[in-house]
This record gives structure tokens, C-alpha cells and sequence, in this order.
């Protein structure tokens, strides 16, 4: 178990974490780990393949990495023949599927934690055994995309695929092909087609809101071209400056969809990681600061707030990716070498872009 003693510099922040505090914020999700390595949301609640692997990426930023390695043993052992996992397992005897559909970017999101796990550890054995899994999973993911680049957002329970494309899956999944790509240039099997891939999605992102369902009043959709790596620069500086006022609620954090009065923290998190990206580490730092009300006592911190009329922690979840977010935040800004590289995605492929040639 991780103690004061042993957390890392890059977890400790002024305003969000002590040692003591981030000490409690791990143990509170290897807490949460059962001893098969799955990571549910909370105990007695329900697993899913993206927020499992965000609360093992949490877990390498404290060093826990004999437990962050059974997460993704979990993963290996339930994929699905055709590369990609359930929406939704619940957490008990059997792991029993409760959402039959496979999402996209839940499927595509175990490149980024493998590649994060492998830069925290440098383990080449681990790599070798989890590339049948990313390869398999990035092949289904592909089998979605559109001729215009962006990618279908799942398969329905009955295989049948879904060409909507959501703007903050395409840009999470974004992030997901170029950690592929490094695990593949890594072991020296390059992928042309999956640099295609990555450049045609990229290009959509940048250039085609239209090609992507319309969901702008989701925080989400508004720094996800950011945080995916898509959007740098001008462009997502610009982009995060245009809506700013209409989803940070100064000193309370992000909201999740507007026009609600309600924030969260994952997202608050997130944007701070967008921020982390864009060289905004001061107002990262904020964000990270505004959310500490929601931290609770022995270390979780409640999934949102509701700000208006009977003001109230909703819903009454101390969930593990909204902990694993804000270790992931903290470990970016405090400078955690893998953490760097896969958000901040300077040594990370970029793909083929369609403009390029």
C-alpha cells in the first residue's frame, strides 16, 4: 500500500495534494480494485473497459504498478474475439455484461494505457503480451471508421455498427491510435494503415465539425480536440478561450452539459490535463484548486455538484475515475515523464494527414 513516504514528487500540487492526500486518493482506488485486477467505478456498481483503464493509469502515476498490471491482465482475459469489450460489466461473481454494446472508444482507449504502463515501467514483457490486445482492439475500432475519417461511435448489441460519430470519442480515440502507433514503432511492426487512420481522423476533428453528431452543450466536446491532441497550438488555445465563460464556474470547476447548474470532476480534471497541454499550467492549476470541495473524507472525491437552488453533492458517488483523473491531472502538471508523453503528445506519431500531400 502506498504511503506518504513513497508518493512522488510529481503528485504533490499546492492546493490539491499532500502527501498525506494523495496517499489516501491511491489507496482509495486500489480499495476499489478487486483482486482480479478489475477496477468497477465503485465497489457493488458497474465496470467499464475506459474508466477501468483510466483508474489504472492513475494507479502507475503512484508507482502502483503490480496493481495497474493486473488491470490490464483483466482486460487481456475479457476481450472479446473480435478485439473489443462490453460497454458495461457489473461488478460482482462472473463479471455479468450489462450493456451488450461495444464502444468505440472505450475499445481504443487500452493503447493508451498499455503505451503509459509501458513508459512507467519500461517492462518489455508486459508490451509483448498486451500487443495481441491493442492490435485486436485498434482493428475493430478501424472496421468503424467513415470515408470522411471520423469513427462510428459502436456496435449494437446485435453487431449491427453505428455511423454516428461523437466529437469527444473520435477525439479520444485520436489519442488511442497514436499511442498504437508508438507501441508499434516500439516493437518495430509498422502500421501504414493505421496512420492513415489517425491522419484522416485528425483532419476531421480539425476541419469537419459536420461529420460528428452535435453535442456542443457537453464540456466534453468543447476540450476533447484539445485533450486528444488533435487541436494544439493557436487553434486550441483559441478554442478553449471561446467557450471558457460558458463552462467554468469560477471556484466550483466545470460544468458537465449546459445550460445545467451542475459540475463535475471529472471533467474539471480533464480540462485541466487540455490546459496542462496548451502550456496553461496556471490555470490548470486553478481548475484543480476549484474542485477540491468535492474531495471527500478518506480521500475519493464525489462525482459532481449541484450549485443551484438546494445545493447538493449529486450524484452520492465516490467514483475512481474521477480520482483517477485528478492523479492524472496532478502527475502532468508535476511533470510525470510518462503522463508527459502521452498528454502532452510531442513524441507521439501524428499519422498521415490528408492535407499533407
Amino acid at each position: 500500500m502506498t504511503s506518504p513516504e513513497r508518493i512522488a514528487e510529481h503528485l504533490l500540487l499546492p492546493g490539491v495534494l499532500t502527501a498525506e492526500q494523495a496517499a489516501e486518493t491511491v489507496a482509495g482506488i486500489l480499495g476499489a480494485q478487486r483482486a482480479d485486477g478489475a477496477i468497477p467505478w465503485f465497489r457493488g456498481h458497474h465496470l467499464d473497459p475506459w474508466d477501468h483503464t483510466e483508474a489504472a493509469m492513475a494507479l502507475d502515476t503512484a508507482g502502483e504498478h503490480a496493481a495497474a498490471a493486473r488491470a490490464y491482465d483483466w482486460l487481456a482475459r475479457h476481450q472479446n474475439g473480435d478485439g473489443s469489450w462490453y460497454a458495461a460489466y457489473h461488478d460482482g461473481e462472473h463479471d455479468r455484461v450489462t450493456d451488450h454494446s461495444r464502444e468505440s472508444n472505450f475499445v481504443a482507449y487500452v493503447a493508451v494505457g498499455v503505451w503509459h504502463h509501458y513508459l512507467a515501467t519500461g517492462d518489455d514483457a508486459f508490451l509483448d503480451r498486451m500487443w495481441p490486445v491493442v492490435y485486436a482492439a485498434v482493428e475493430f475500432v478501424l472496421a468503424l471508421q467513415q470515408p470522411g475519417g471520423e469513427i462510428g461511435w459502436k456496435r449494437e448489441a446485435d453487431g449491427t455498427p453505428v455511423d454516428d460519430a461523437l466529437l469527444t470519442g473520435s477525439s479520444s480515440i485520436h489519442q488511442a491510435l497514436r499511442c498504437a502507433l508508438a507501441i508499434a514503432e516500439t516493437r518495430e511492426e509498422p502500421q501504414p494503415d493505421w496512420e492513415l487512420a489517425a491522419g484522416a481522423l485528425g483532419h476531421a476533428i480539425r476541419r469537419h465539425p459536420e461529420r460528428f453528431l452535435d453535442k456542443s452543450r457537453y464540456s466534453m466536446d468543447w476540450y476533447y480536440p484539445v485533450l486528444g491532441g488533435a487541436l494544439t497550438g493557436p487553434a486550441a488555445k483559441a478554442r478553449i478561450d471561446a467557450h471558457w465563460d460558458d463552462f467554468v464556474v469560477p471556484g466550483l470547476g466545470v460544468r458537465c452539459v449546459l445550460p445545467n447548474p451542475w459540475v463535475t470532476g471529472g471533467e474539471s480534471c480533464e480540462l485541466a490535463l487540455a490546459l496542462w497541454a496548451t502550456g496553461e499550467s496556471d490555470r490548470a492549476l486553478e481548475i484543480l484548486q476549484s474542485i477540491q470541495h468535492l474531495r471527500a473524507e478518506g480521500g475519493m472525491y464525489w462525482t459532481g455538484y449541484v450549485f443551484e437552488g438546494d445545493a447538493a453533492v449529486w450524484p452520492e458517488e465516490l467514483t475512481t475515475w474521477t480520482a483517477g483523473s485528478l492523479l492524472l491531472a496532478v502527475a502532468a502538471l508535476g511533470g510525470d515523464e510518462a503522463t508527459v508523453a502521452v498528454f502532452g503528445g510531442e513524441r507521439l506519431p501524428k499519422g498521415l494527414d490528408p492535407d499533407c500531400c
